[in-house]
């Protein structure tokens, strides 16, 4: 992604670099008071969004069972897939939700994203509270932290022992961070609340405090009374087979997409005292373009410029934003066949200004 290119006419007063400035100025002003009209929610929109969506995912989930008991396995296997999508979908409600965009009423969207999280194994409150700080401070280099995906300078890493090194290394595996790491850290690690460093860095990226151990522990409860009475219904075999893939599934389509959403070449990337939240939003999350029907499982969340920058903007108003905005609609694309070049990015390269990886290093 290439950042924005202004298209105005330069002001005849001013040198060609602030005449430069000055458009882009305008033009982001332009986009945030654009932004600002679609922030809110409609309440017929969201209720009408969140029955469809638990009521496909309930009968996909009912047929698994079914198909399961009939010894129709092949028919299980082939409906994990759009099972996972929905529960991607459920994921941007409760999402929405702990940005209080989804309801008007605080209570209704603590109430209904709290619900979800017993379908998504996501403590609604612990990851409320963690994805807020990364919206906070993305794209700081300063301030890099909680609810982001880790990432260090070339300096930094260049720092690091050989034993730092090789953990940076494992985790910035795409096989790691993207395939095998998101099951586990949704199903398992997600249901301890341990506020630890991370092991390759100096820096503290943890939460903690009581409320961090109520939000945990209360859905750890609650997983075990949902899933134990499905399983006292219809088997602790057949639970497992239908809903240990389908969040899998959906963890590893999250983790996906919460990665490309940030981590591409010209990404924006700067220390606190250079870093401005509209330019983070707008040059450092993705317009991740994706086929319609993905769009829609995902819940507009491939808009993520505009997400981040006004996340009162509820997702079924995304696209609505966009579509209305001329300056928008002029801000680079990622395609799916360029996103995946991305996968091999893990640092990033002060010098030049955009993430590399490690082969850049040699």
């Amino acid at each position: 992604m290439a950042q924005y290119e202004i298209t105005a006419p330069p002001a005849s007063d001013q040198s060609p670099m602030a005449q430069s400035e000055s458009q882009e100025a305008a033009v982001l002003t332009r986009i945030v008071a654009h932004c600002n009209e679609f922030r809110g929610a409609e309440l017929s929109r969201s209720l009408g969004q969140l029955v469809l969506n638990l009521v496909l995912f309930g009968g996909l989930v009912a047929a698994m069972y079914a198909t399961l008991a009939g010894g129709l396995w092949p028919i299980t296997i082939l409906l994990m897939l759009p099972a996972a999508g929905l529960l991607t979908r459920l994921f941007i409600v409760q999402h929405d939700c702990g940005h209080g965009s989804f309801f008007k009423s605080s209570r209704a969207n603590h109430a209904v994203g709290w619900a979800l999280s017993v379908l998504t194994f996501t403590p609604y409150g612990f990851w409320r509270d963690a994805h807020n700080r990364h919206h906070a401070n993305s794209g700081n280099l300063t301030r890099r932290g909680m609810g982001g995906v880790d990432t260090l300078t070339v300096e930094e890493y260049q720092r690091l022992t050989p034993f730092k090194k090789g953990l940076y290394k494992f985790y910035r595996n795409p096989l790691t961070l993207l395939v095998s790491g998101p099951p586990i850290y949704f199903i398992l690690l997600q249901r301890f609340p341990i506020a630890s460093p991370m092991p390759y860095t100096e820096v503290y990226y943890g939460m903690k405090g009581p409320r961090i151990w109520q939000s945990v522990m209360l859905l750890n409860v609650a997983l075990i009374v949902f899933y134990s009475a499905l399983a006292f219904f219809f088997g602790w075999l057949a639970t497992l087979i239908v809903f240990l893939p389908t969040v899998s599934l959906a963890g590893i389509a999250g983790a996906w997409l919460f990665y490309i959403q940030h981590q591409y070449e010209d990404a924006y990337w700067r220390p606190h005292k250079e870093w401005d939240y509209t330019r983070a939003a707008l040059y450092g999350s993705s317009h991740y373009a994706l086929p319609p029907v993905l769009q829609w499982f995902t819940g507009n969340i491939g808009l993520h410029h505009i997400h981040h920058l006004c996340s009162l903007i509820p997702n079924y108003r995304l696209q609505e934003c966009y579509d209305k905005s001329p300056d928008l609609q002029k801000l680079p694309k990622l395609t799916f066949v360029d996103s995946l070049k991305s996968a091999r990015l893990s640092l990033w390269d002060e010098a030049q200004g955009r993430m590399v990886g490690f082969s850049a290093l040699r």
